[in-house]
């Protein structure tokens, strides 16, 4: 796998966690704790994508 595509590929995870955050903070029944857990790994992600890019 090259780099790019590695980097494409940790962005569309990303994106798929920011859509997970919108949508369990539109849930009434949304767990703080797992809202938590998944902006973490959004973060983690995106400081990966930042260090892989520069």
């Amino acid at each position: 796998m090259s780099l790019t595509s590695h980097v494409a590929e940790l962005r569309k995870k990303h994106q798929t966690l920011s859509a997970q955050v919108e949508e369990a903070h539109r849930s009434p029944a949304a767990d703080g704790l797992e809202i938590a857990k998944l902006k973490k790994q959004k973060l983690q992600l995106k400081e990966e994508i930042s260090r892989l890019s520069t």
